[in-house]
């Protein structure tokens, strides 16, 4: 999902406009109850921590709530904690004057200067040395900071919005993470859900995807057929939204699905393989007719994937290898939405 084109769960995040909330949240009741927090807690402008695993969109939330809250006229300025190596993250996030150091030619504003009447988002908060920890709780209590080199102090009014992949609650009991600087950022917390709890909104953000990637890369890319979007809901994702986002890029421009199907499938535990059960609630109902028939296609989908790939498309071969008439192949194939094979 990403900002205006797609990609929010990348580094091109910050040059594109947000998705529409129907996209952003889905409809799964764990992402409609953030919703409805972040509604209330983006205008009140207290620091907010989101925790959730890498690739689950965290920054993309924080900038909902940047843009829903009162200094969306202000910049959204992100600090990549692990990127920054230690000895310059001070520099970065405070500045430095003039000569304060060699090769300080000149005078650099940090990112809590450019944050001012803004957002400051400080991604991976969990990867800060202790020395670092101390000197952003330092600014986080009184918003006042120097920058290297400087001799008077300097004031930035910043909203603050942090992410981790971490567990803090362990860090601070191993030592790993101030336990004050912990209560500063923490004031309401936010637990982003992996995309495996949340599998009924990966219909509409394959969708999406498609759409953008369609027209980012100029391609005519079909929507997904019903076997393989059910593979792709019963997959575990270990990599979340990010490695969503890059399976579908991949199946825009190759314009096929057997390739993809196969990638998914070849990652999954193989004791999820084969075996997709719906979800049924206490009471619920479901067509055991229905269930048959798409756990049946699914698999179909999955053995002339593979055949294909181990045939290097060629229908010809692949007809012959699963002991089915040429023309029957093409039905199936047809049926189950693949890509046009090869004859040759």
């Amino acid at each position: 999902m990403s900002e205006g084109n797609l990609s929010a769960y990348t580094s091109r995040s910050e040059t594109r406009p947000l998705p529409n909330e129907s996209v952003l949240f889905g409809s799964s009741l764990r992402m409609q109850a953030i919703r409805s927090t972040l509604r209330t807690v983006a205008v009140s402008n207290v620091p907010v921590l989101i925790h959730g695993e890498s690739g689950t969109g965290k920054e993309l939330l924080a900038r909902e709530i940047h843009r829903l809250s009162s200094v969306c006229s202000g910049r959204f300025v992100k600090v990549n904690c692990p990127a920054i190596p230690g000895t310059l993250f001070e520099s970065e996030l405070f500045g430095y004057e003039k000569g304060a150091f060699t090769g300080a030619i000149g005078r650099k504003a940090g990112r809590v200067s450019l944050a001012d009447h803004g957002t400051l988002f400080l991604d991976e908060i969990g990867e800060l040395e202790a020395g670092l920890q101390a000197k952003l709780l330092q600014f986080l209590q009184d918003g006042k900071f120097c920058p290297i080199g400087g001799q008077e102090e300097k004031t930035s009014d910043v909203r603050l919005i942090c992410t981790t992949n971490r567990k803090l609650e362990e860090e601070i009991v191993s030592g790993g993470f101030r336990q004050d600087l912990f209560y500063r950022i923490n004031v309401v917390n936010l637990r982003l859900p992996a995309l495996r709890e949340r599998q009924v909104d990966i219909p509409v953000l394959v969708s999406y995807f498609i759409e953008a990637f369609n027209c980012e890369f100029n391609c005519r890319a079909k929507q997904l057929s019903d076997g393989l979007m059910s593979s792709l809901q019963a997959y575990h994702w270990p990599g979340n939204l990010r490695q969503l986002e890059n399976v579908m890029k991949r199946y825009v421009i190759l314009g096929t699905e057997h390739a993809i199907h196969s990638e998914i499938e070849q990652k999954r535990p193989k004791s999820q393989r084969f075996t997709t059960i719906p979800d049924i609630p206490p009471g619920g109902s479901i067509s055991l007719k229905k269930v048959t028939r798409e756990m049946v296609r699914d698999f179909e989908l999955q053995v002339i994937s593979k055949m294909l790939e181990a045939h290097s498309g060629n229908g010809v071969r692949t007809a012959r290898a699963l002991n089915i008439s040429y023309r029957a192949f093409l039905y199936k194939v047809k049926e189950l939405r693949l890509s046009s094979p090869s004859v040759q």
